[in-house]
C-alpha cells in the first residue's frame, strides 16, 4: 500500500487531484487534533475517490450571505467517521475536510471571532470580557458545535450565554441585543439539506457581520491554522449561563407589540396549522398564536426535532412539497391557513384558503406585498404615518424582491429601500437609522417600548415600515436584525383576522392588490452545480454574464444593464451599494431578470420580473405574465448551457 503523500502526489499528477485540494489537505492534517483525519483522508484516497476529497477540500470555507455553510456528512461516509454511529442516524464524527463543517472549521472560526471581538471590546477602553450569545438548531452535530463553542468561549476569557435546546436564529439575535452582548453565533444551515450545517456570526447590533467585521474576522480566522488553543488560567476564565424559559417570555412578549390592531383578534383568531418542518419554529409560534387567540394545531409528524427531516424532501417553505401534510391537515379541518417554517425559523411560508375552498400556496413576494400593504395602510390609518412624518417613514427590500412593493410603498408616500440579497444589508440600514437618533435620546433605546423608539424614529431618523427578501423572509420590528418567521407568523395572523373583519379571503386581498397596482409576478429558478467542478463551473457562467451579457431574450430586447460587480452604484438614500456578483438585465415591455450566485449553495440563481397593467382582468394579466415568464426562462436556461459548455 503506498503512503498518502504518494498517493496524493500521483493523483494531483494525473489531475485526478486539484493542487488546491492537496494544499488544504496538508492544512488540515497539520492543524487538526482529530484522531480520525489522516484515516479518513487515507480511506477516500487508498479507494480513489478524488471526487469526494476535491469537493471536501478545493476550498476553505469564508463567509457568505449566511456565514459558513457546508457539509456535515460527506456525500461518502468513511468508516472512520462513522464510528459507532449517532443519534438519528448520523454519523458518529463530522466528515474531514477544509470546505466541510467540522471542529477544525468550527473551532477556527469561533476562536478568529474572540480574537477579533475581544479587540473591539478593548479599543472602547474597557477591560471586561466580552458577552457571547450561542444557539442553534435541530440539525445533525448542531448541538455538538453549539457546546464546544461555548467551551472555546470561555477557555478563552469571554462570558457565553448558551440556550438550553434548539432555538429560532432570530431569537439569538433578540438575545444579542436584550443582554448587550458583543456578538453571537447561529449554528444552523437554515433550509439547506440535511447533510448541511453552518455558522452564523452576529455582531453586537444583534446583525450579521457585514463590512469591516466579516472581514476581520476571516482574516484572524485564516491566521489560524490549527483548531487547538491553549485555555486561560481559570481565574481569567468567562463564565457559562444558559438561556431558557424565562428569556423566551421576554421575546415573545417583545413580539407581541408590534401587532398593529389587536383587537382583532377579541372575535377570535385565524384556525392555523402549523409545521416547523422538524425544526426549532414550534417553540416559539405555537404559544405565541395561541395566546393571542388564533387556534393552532401542528402537524404531529413534523413536530419531532430531527436532523434527517425525515418526512420532507427538503426542509424548506419555499417548496410546495414541504407544506404537502398541512395542507392535508387542513383540508381535513377545515383551517384557514396554513404555516410553515425552515428548520432555524427564519424563514415562512404560508398557504390561505380561497373562497372556493381550495387552498392556495403563496410565494414569498406575494406574502411580503401583503403584509407590506397591510402595514403601510394601518399605519396611516393609525395616525403614525402622516403628512408630517411620512418623509421619515422606510420600507427596505431587496432588489431581487417584488417591485410590487417598491409600488405599493410610493403610493402611500414611502420611500423604499433596495439592498443587496442577505439580510445583513437590511439590518445595517436598521443600525443607521438608531445611529442617526441624537445619543442622549437613544442612551436606553434597547429597553424602550416600541411606541417609544417609534417616535423617536419618525422625529430624528427613520421608522421601519417593514422589510423582507423573496425567499421567503420577513421583518418588521428593529429589535430583531434578521428575519423572523416567528414574528412573521403573528403577522400573517393579523392579515388572516384583518381579511375575515372585512368578509374577505386573503386571496381576495392579492387579487384587489393586482388589479389596483397590475399583476406582478416573479419567478426564481437555479442552476445546482455541487462540489469542486461545480463551483468553478458557477464562477465562470456568473463572469460570462458581465463581459458578454444577453443582447436579447425570447425576442425582447435588452434595454439596460445593471452591473453590480463594478461598485459603483448607490441606494435610494445614496448610501454606495457594495460590489456583488449580480447583473440586472431590463428588456423592452417592462420585464427584467436578475443573475447571481448563491452565497449559501451549490447553485447559480436566475429572477425573473413581469408586470401586467393596472386595471387589467387578474386572471388573464397572470396568464399572460406567467406565459411570458416561462418562455424567458427558457431561452436564459439555453443560453447558460451555451455559455457553460462553451467555457
Amino acid at each position: 500500500m503506498k503512503q498518502l503523500d504518494t498517493l496524493l502526489q500521483d493523483a494531483v499528477a494525473t489531475g485526478q487531484l486539484l493542487p488546491a485540494s492537496r494544499t488544504n489537505i496538508n492544512l488540515l492534517l497539520s492543524g487538526t487534533t482529530s484522531p480520525i483525519a489522516a484515516a479518513a483522508i487515507a480511506e477516500l484516497a487508498e479507494h480513489g475517490e478524488w471526487n469526494e476529497l476535491n469537493d471536501r477540500f478545493y476550498k476553505t470555507l469564508a463567509f457568505g450571505t449566511g456565514g459558513l455553510r457546508g457539509r456535515t456528512i460527506g456525500s461518502i461516509v468513511t468508516s472512520a467517521e462513522q464510528g459507532a454511529g449517532g443519534p438519528n442516524g448520523r454519523p458518529e464524527f463530522p466528515c474531514i475536510g477544509t470546505a466541510c463543517m467540522n471542529y477544525f472549521n468550527v473551532g477556527r472560526a469561533m476562536q478568529g471571532l474572540i480574537i477579533y471581538v475581544k479587540r473591539h471590546v478593548a479599543s472602547q477602553g474597557t477591560d471586561r470580557k466580552p458577552r457571547i450569545v450561542i444557539g442553534h438548531d435541530t440539525r445533525h452535530f448542531s448541538r455538538d458545535f453549539a457546546e464546544y463553542c461555548a467551551k472555546i468561549a470561555t477557555d478563552l476569557g469571554c462570558d457565553a450565554y448558551l440556550f438550553d435546546a434548539p432555538r429560532a436564529t432570530p431569537e439569538i439575535s433578540f438575545a444579542i441585543r436584550e443582554l448587550n452582548a458583543d456578538t453571537g453565533i447561529v449554528l444552523t444551515a437554515s433550509h439547506n439539506p440535511a447533510h448541511d450545517n453552518g455558522f452564523k456570526a452576529y455582531f453586537d447590533d444583534g446583525a450579521q457581520l457585514v463590512p469591516p467585521h466579516d472581514k476581520g474576522v476571516i482574516d484572524e480566522v485564516n491566521r489560524l491554522a490549527s483548531e487547538a488553543y491553549e485555555p486561560l488560567p481559570a481565574d481569567l476564565r468567562g463564565t457559562l449561563s444558559e438561556l431558557g424559559a424565562k428569556f423566551d417570555r421576554i421575546y415573545m412578549d417583545r413580539l407581541k407589540s408590534i401587532t398593529l390592531q389587536p383587537g382583532l383578534f377579541s372575535n377570535g383568531g385565524a384556525k392555523v396549522v402549523y409545521t416547523n418542518l422538524h425544526g426549532t419554529g414550534g417553540h416559539i409560534i405555537v404559544p405565541l398564536l395561541r395566546e393571542i387567540g388564533c387556534d393552532v394545531a401542528t402537524v404531529a409528524s413534523q413536530d419531532i426535532q430531527d436532523g434527517r427531516f425525515p418526512t420532507v424532501k427538503s426542509p424548506n417553505p419555499e417548496n410546495s412539497e414541504a407544506l404537502t401534510l398541512a395542507i392535508d391537515q387542513a383540508n381535513a379541518s377545515g383551517a384557514d391557513i396554513v404555516i410553515a417554517t425552515d428548520p432555524d425559523c427564519d424563514r415562512m411560508g404560508v398557504a390561505v384558503r380561497e373562497a372556493s375552498g381550495n387552498m392556495r400556496l403563496l410565494t414569498g413576494n406575494q406574502v411580503g406585498s401583503l403584509l407590506a400593504w397591510y402595514r403601510c395602510k394601518t399605519m396611516t390609518e393609525l395616525g403614525w404615518i402622516n403628512d408630517a412624518t411620512r418623509s421619515h417613514a422606510v420600507m427596505i427590500k431587496t432588489f431581487v424582491t417584488s417591485q410590487l412593493q417598491d409600488a405599493i410603498g410610493h403610493r402611500y408616500g414611502i420611500e423604499v429601500v433596495n439592498v443587496l440579497t442577505g439580510f445583513k444589508y437590511i439590518a445595517q440600514k436598521l443600525g443607521k437609522y438608531e445611529e442617526a437618533i441624537p445619543a442622549a435620546k437613544r442612551s436606553n433605546y434597547r429597553t424602550m417600548t416600541e411606541e417609544a423608539t417609534r417616535a423617536l424614529r419618525l422625529e430624528y431618523s427613520r421608522f421601519f415600515v417593514f422589510g423582507g427578501e423573496e425567499s421567503y423572509g420577513y421583518l418588521a420590528q428593529d429589535f430583531v436584525r434578521d428575519k423572523d418567521a416567528n414574528a412573521a407568523a403573528l403577522l400573517f395572523a393579523e392579515l388572516a383576522a384583518y381579511a375575515a373583519s372585512i368578509g374577505k379571503t386573503i386571496p381576495e386581498l392579492l387579487d384587489e392588490l393586482f388589479s389596483e397596482y397590475g399583476v406582478h409576478l416573479e419567478m426564481g429558478k437555479s442552476l445546482v452545480m455541487e462540489g469542486a467542478d461545480g463551483a468553478a463551473k458557477i464562477a465562470a457562467l456568473a463572469k460570462s454574464y458581465v463581459s458578454s451579457p444577453m443582447t436579447e431574450v425570447h425576442g425582447m430586447k435588452v434595454v439596460a444593464v445593471r452591473d453590480f460587480t463594478k461598485g459603483d452604484m448607490y441606494d435610494e438614500e445614496g448610501d454606495p451599494i457594495p460590489p456583488s456578483d449580480m447583473i440586472f438585465m431590463d428588456l423592452e415591455g417592462g420585464y427584467s431578470f436578475a443573475v447571481r450566485p448563491s452565497g449559501t449553495e451549490p447553485k447559480i440563481k436566475y429572477y425573473f420580473f413581469g408586470k401586467g397593467n393596472p386595471g387589467e382582468d387578474v386572471p388573464s394579466s397572470m396568464n399572460a405574465v406567467q406565459v411570458t415568464l416561462d418562455a424567458l426562462w427558457k431561452d436564459v436556461e439555453a443560453d447558460a448551457v451555451r455559455r457553460t459548455n462553451n467555457a
